[in-house]
């Protein structure tokens, strides 16, 4: 690993705790970043490559197909296995038993160690499972492949993006260290309370259970604020600004093998996989002249969406596992 990659590693990892992306310096891009910097940056064709590309681009949405299919079935197993009680995918995304084999959601396991204040031996096999399986699967993908609640903003954002483009509302941007500010304050209240605080308001467990058992009409009326609230005034609110579950899995994320890599050489910058983006700061290194070397994995705060994947017109963007052949 070059050292510009080394630094990028770090500053992606700040970027996942609230930093802004910061453009690197000449001396941590790699020589051959720095060649096609420079012939990119004389090349007055490639703006008319560039609108030639997105011209001709064909959006199929694969990936995000294959993602909301895959939301949709591990959240109906939950229903399926509950209703005709046969016993595969017992509980809830908190907590659930898959053919014997004990699930507990890593953030939620947390919530209730610091509640109690000492680790409970019993919680460690389920989130010993859990952590393997989201190493192994990238940490964020959890939220854009599992949580239910996602899928419900990810449609908000698109009423939302509408509004905008009609100029009936404005998009309103946020601090993202905030996400972090309420990851400490609940841990705080956990502690300080002995109950897990986050856990009684966190739409994903509400989704969750409202699904399989039924649930109040509170909850599922908070869980419509939410909703109305990212429609109206600040897009994806709860999943980038507040959520501590996306934040733990990120850190879950650092050392996955799975990840997006971006390819410098055939990119033309057209930034359309930026505005696709559900968090658009871990694409940063795709505007033009922040590569710093000629392939970047992206960081962990990458939910493994697939949209830029589906949009990127030159393919510069591909599921990668580290060490094998990119999937295709």
């Amino acid at each position: 690993m070059s050292a510009g990659l080394k630094r990028r590693f770090v500053d992606q990892i700040k970027v996942m705790f609230g930093s802004d992306p910061a453009k690197p310096t000449k001396e941590l891009i790699a020589p051959q970043a720095q060649v096609i910097h420079q012939y990119k940056k004389g090349n007055r064709d490639l703006i008319a490559e560039k609108l030639h590309a997105r011209a001709h681009a064909e959006h199929k949405n694969i990936w995000r197909n294959r993602r909301w299919a895959t939301l949709i079935f591990a959240n109906l197993l939950f229903v399926v296995s509950f209703y005709f009680d046969i016993q595969i995918l017992e509980g809830a995304l908190t907590a659930s038993r898959f053919i014997g084999f004990h699930l507990i959601d890593l953030n939620s396991a947390l919530q209730v160690m610091l509640a109690h204040k000492h680790i409970i031996t019993n919680l460690l096999i389920g989130t010993g499972t859990v952590l393997v399986l989201w190493i192994l699967l990238g940490g964020r993908s959890f939220c854009s492949w599992v949580c239910p609640y996602h899928l419900l903003a990810e449609w908000a954002e698109k009423i939302h993006l509408w509004l905008v483009q009609k100029k009936l509302v404005t998009d309103a941007p946020v601090d993202r260290r905030l996400r972090t500010v309420f990851w400490v304050i609940f841990a705080l209240l956990a502690v300080l309370t002995g109950y897990t605080v986050f856990e009684s308001i966190s739409p994903t467990g509400i989704l969750s259970r409202a699904m399989i058992y039924g649930s109040g009409l509170l909850a599922m009326l908070w869980v419509l604020a939410l909703l109305v609230f990212e429609v109206f005034f600040v897009r994806r609110a709860w999943c980038r600004y507040a959520c501590p579950i996306g934040l733990t899995y990120g850190v879950v994320g650092i050392i996955s093998p799975l990840r997006i890599k971006y390819t410098l050489d055939g990119c033309f910058h057209e930034g359309d996989c930026r505005k696709v983006c559900l968090v658009p700061h871990v694409l940063d290194t795709v505007i033009k002249g922040r590569a710093v070397d000629t392939e970047v994995p992206i960081g962990p705060d990458c939910t493994r969406c697939g949209l830029c994947v589906d949009t990127c017109p030159t393919g510069s963007l591909k599921f990668d596992v580290k060490g094998l052949a990119k999937l295709v």
